[in-house]
């Protein structure tokens, strides 16, 4: 499926919409759209005061999906989330009381607060799309996503996320201070009071949207690529980094691989085509990877990050060379393209 008017349409009707509500967050805003579309599910990390949570609201509101916001704390339990069983005594019988997380869209707010046992809640959700209460199974509303946030400033309270739950996340999404210009903006539209969000999707909408992302052509050229930046971050002296391997303990699964794929054909999509570029891949690689890193106690005594990591990583696998078409040549093509090439990659010919 191409990606004509329509869907281009809709997903700048959408972006616009949220944009009423919140000023810059351009990568956010766009790494959300790509978690919607791909069937990813996001985690979103920032400061307190930085609109997290009103983005995630806004988007649901643009959508006009069923939504639900839990507000994760230490007392919550998992049934909390879930749901469990009570008697009925008029029946005589015990019956099931579905909890929030049977929605299409849920915001799982301050996901750290709460408990490892609570989070793990969260895991069969995430992964199979079901929940089990008691003896029975209960399938989850398609689609179904959980954006959450988290604070990383605060120890006091906190429960650091499980690996496993993590490596559920597609995106993990770093949010920073605006700009003293959008900081402007945004006391402004506080002070005039925010406008009204349209809804201009339905659940129906969105699944077809899903679809489309799905039929974006991906060649395999870059699927390698995918799965070279994935292995090179489990064996970093493959890619001439020997001296940064002592400071992974652990790289990142093929579940890393499936996802650069799968959120770079959304992020075609989103910019209106109907194929992905290597471009794509490498941008969405960062969101993919950062949180599947499990660093080593010397990359903490070097002060060495995720992204340090990540950047030379990238820096050092080469990108797929492809058939690269001159626009203002007639469609002229080379086989490949050095640094600086201004020329656009486009896939060979299916």
């Amino acid at each position: 499926m191409s990606a004509g008017p329509t869907t281009d349409a809709a997903l700048e009707e959408v972006l616009y919409q949220v944009k009423r509500i919140i000023v810059g967050q351009d990568v956010l805003l766009e790494r959300m759209v790509v978690a919607l579309l791909a069937k990813g599910h996001l985690l979103v990390e920032g400061v307190p005061g930085l609109a997290k949570t009103l983005a995630v609201k806004a988007m649901a509101d643009a959508l006009g999906v069923e939504f639900q916001r839990i507000q994760f704390t230490p007392d919550l339990v998992p049934a909390d989330i879930v749901g469990t069983r009570i008697f009925n005594q008029k029946a005589g019988e015990f019956q099931v009381s579905l909890g929030p997380i049977f929605a299409n869209l849920v915001l799982a707010d301050e996901i750290n607060r709460a408990p490892a046992k609570v989070q793990s809640a969260l895991l069969e959700a995430m992964q199979e799309r079901q929940v089990t209460i008691g003896r029975q199974t209960h399938r989850l509303p398609d689609p179904f996503l959980v954006m959450a946030t988290q604070n990383p400033i605060e120890s006091d309270g906190t429960y650091p996320l499980p690996e496993a739950q993590v490596d559920r996340f597609m995106l993990k999404v770093l949010v920073d201070y605006p700009t003293s210009t959008e900081e402007f903006v945004i006391v402004e539209r506080m002070v005039t009071g925010l406008e009204t969000i349209q809804s201009v999707l339905d659940a129906s909408q969105l699944l077809a949207l899903q679809q489309a992302t799905r039929d974006v052509y991906v060649d395999p050229s870059l699927i390698e690529y995918a799965v070279r930046v994935s292995t090179a971050t489990r064996d970093l002296p493959s890619v001439g980094l020997t001296d940064m391997a002592r400071y992974v303990t652990f790289g990142a699964s093929p579940r890393a691989s499936i996802y650069m794929i799968l959120a770079a054909q959304a992020l075609a999509l989103i910019r209106g085509r109907d194929y992905t570029l290597p471009d794509d891949v490498r941008s969405v690689a960062p969101d993919v990877l950062r949180h599947r890193l499990v660093l080593s106690y010397e990359a903490l005594g070097d002060n060495v990050t995720p992204e340090d990591v990540l950047g030379a990583i990238l820096a050092n696998v080469p990108l797929p060379q492809g058939l690269l078409q001159d626009q203002s040549a007639g469609g002229r093509s080379w086989p490949t393209a050095g640094a600086g090439d201004d020329r656009v990659w486009a896939p060979p010919p299916r």
